[in-house]
């Protein structure tokens, strides 16, 4: 009867042994992994810091307002400009002869410029 136990004692001890081998080699390919991502996630991180700086120079107010000169013809002059609220003109003022009424003059249409998607890149410097 002891030898019995003994086995079955042996075998479980054998069984629980091979388990931890698993448990434990899952472990090890698990912290290879986590590794792997989060060198990933370091060089990610690293790449849209540079992506930032890149949309920071090419979307900066100054280089849209300077291509917006060059390339539209578009400038940055005020057709009308109000100091404070008084000067606003009052509802039974007339506006017939007002800069104010012409104020909302629209540019005529320019036709639009084609030009290749290689020269457009060249172009913007990108």
């Amino acid at each position: 009867m002891i030898r019995i136990v003994n086995f079955f004692c042996v075998a479980l001890m054998g069984l629980s042994i091979l388990a931890l081998y698993h448990v434990s080699e899952a472990t090890r390919v698990t912290h290879v992994q986590l590794d792997r991502v989060s060198r990933q996630i370091g060089d990610d991180k690293g790449q849209i810091g540079v992506m930032q700086a890149e949309w920071e120079r090419i979307a900066g107010p100054a280089r849209i307002q300077a291509l917006a000169q060059n390339r539209l013809g578009m400038s940055d002059t005020v057709t009308a400009q109000l100091s404070s609220f008084e000067q606003l003109p009052h509802k039974s003022e007339d506006l017939n002869n007002s800069p104010l009424r012409n104020a909302s003059a629209q540019v005529p249409a320019q036709a639009p410029i084609a030009l290749p998607v290689q020269q457009i890149a060249d172009r913007s410097g990108m």
